[in-house]
């Protein structure tokens, strides 16, 4: 089991390029974080190459039981990771955030180590057989991003190490401490080699991991024009990938809901992590019959959702990881202003004040082609439009090229099934947005990506299908 200072100590680095790391809901330095290059990728490759072969061959219930005794380091660690998740990240330690995200590591280690993958027997009918098989692709290349670095990170590294390949994981440079305590603590259990991180700038780490041809799969997690950046330099290889992109989540609330039932969902839809959530609820529908009762509850349960530094167990929201996104916000508040919608609830930032606080902003009557709209925000504002005509609304929730998630609220589950048939997303969620299932495959359409993360379909998207016939 490890403290918070003994964590820290075990990843503080005592020689090479450093850089200092900052609590972003204060300011305080937490520590430094190594800043790594190309000769320590190529390094960390040689390290994963080197192990994969002993590691594909262990038997896959051995597997299954290294990632068990993971799940169960991270677990003993749990109170150490989460300090040092919500000191540099920001979120605090309660509600869905750093204790949660620390949680979902251990849920989401041990449920890949769980789901079984059998030979799959495709033909039998007595003159012909088939079966399929799925191998393992090599080295796996992992890069997560800063909004849910640890969990993130888990969602690559689990289902890759149970299917008998080794991974090299990137952290985004802004959250680098989580990700590097996260694999130390799971290397105290798994062999020598088998997970590996480098740190550095996603332009010259990054960039050579994407390109590098010992790579035999990359998963990443993060904006769409990174991803096209990423499918250019993959593509000489013709290396595997899967890519969670950007989103822009639509909501779509019918006049049959009850608005006070339905505030505190939409809330947490689109306000957890304070907003810095791909998946989150980022654009919201509401039909003019309810618009202004749904708006009032909303407001409503926001004002009672306490902001401030996560270290204070009575905060659930934190500040922008990074002043860059803080800026984005504001930015896109401004031109809701600018275009003459309402602001309901906050946008009025202190920008003298300590850390990188926006507060929790609900913006009304926006034009639908506003940039609040049409760009995602990534951050706690939230604009609610209204509609009077179905078709339309659903017409605006899939204009954009994204389409990662959406979400339909009613009280008529029938009705909020035809309605979800309707949307363009990897996943629509009824009368909730946001929640996700280790056994239920997650990714986008559109520009938000492809491929399928968790569950069978996430194993099998970390391995190499063999047919086998006659």
């Amino acid at each position: 089991m490890e403290t918070y200072a003994s964590l820290l100590a075990a990843i503080t680095p005592t020689s090479g390029e450093t850089r200092e790391v900052f609590d972003p809901a204060t300011g305080e330095l937490i520590g430094t974080a190594p800043v790594q290059g190309v000769a320590d990728l190529e390094a960390a490759i040689d390290r994963a190459e080197a192990a994969q072969g002993a590691w594909t061959a262990l038997p896959d219930d051995e597997r299954r039981a290294i990632l068990h005794r993971a799940a169960d380091a991270i677990e003993a660690s749990s109170e150490a990771l989460a300090e040092l998740l919500s000191r540099e990240q920001g979120k605090p330690l309660n509600g869905p955030n750093a204790r949660f995200e620390v949680g979902g590591c251990v849920a989401w280690t041990r449920v890949p180590a769980d789901t079984p993958l059998p030979v799959e027997v495709l033909v039998d009918d007595g003159e012909n057989y088939a079966e399929m098989h799925y191998r393992p692709l090599g080295v796996v290349g992992a890069i997560s991003p800063w909004n849910w670095p640890m969990m993130i990170s888990i969602w690559q590294i689990a289902p890759s190490l149970r299917m008998g390949n080794t991974v090299v994981i990137k952290p985004a440079e802004t959250t680098s401490l989580s990700v590097l305590a996260l694999v130390a603590v799971m290397n105290q259990v798994l062999p020598e080699g088998v997970l590996n991180v480098v740190t550095g700038a996603g332009r010259v780490v990054g960039a050579a991991l994407t390109s590098s041809p010992r790579i035999g799969k990359i998963m990443f997690t993060g904006s769409t024009p990174v991803g096209k950046g990423i499918i250019e330099a993959s593509a000489q290889n013709v290396t595997r990938l899967t890519l969670e992109l950007g989103g822009n989540d639509a909501g779509i609330v019918l006049p049959d809901v009850d608005p006070a039932a339905i505030a505190e969902g939409l809330f947490w839809g689109g306000f957890i992590n304070t907003g810095q959530t791909c998946a989150a609820l980022k654009r919201l529908y509401v039909h003019d019959d309810v618009y202004d009762a749904v708006v009032e509850h909303l407001v409503a349960f926001a004002k009672n959702v306490p902001m401030g530094v996560g270290l204070d167990e009575n905060n659930v929201l934190g500040p922008l990881q990074n002043r860059a996104q803080f800026d984005v916000v504001d930015r896109l508040v401004q031109a809701a202003k600018d275009g003459g919608a309402t602001i309901a609830l906050g946008g009025d930032p202190d920008y003298d004040a300590p850390g990188n606080f926006y507060p929790t902003t609900i913006v009304t009557d926006i034009d639908p082609h506003n940039d609040l709209v049409l760009e995602e925000q990534f951050g706690p504002a939230l604009p609610v439009i209204r509609y009077t005509d179905l078709d339309e609304a659903v017409r605006l929730a899939n204009e954009l090229e994204v389409g990662l998630g959406s979400s339909v609220w009613s009280s008529d589950r029938t009705r909020a099934l035809e309605v979800a048939a309707r949307m363009q997303a990897g996943t629509t969620w009824i009368n909730s947005h946001g929640g996700l299932h280790p056994m239920v495959p997650f990714g986008g359409a559109k520009q938000s990506g492809y491929g399928r993360e968790f569950g069978v379909e996430g194993l099998k998207a970390v391995a190499e299908p063999h047919v086998i016939s006659g």
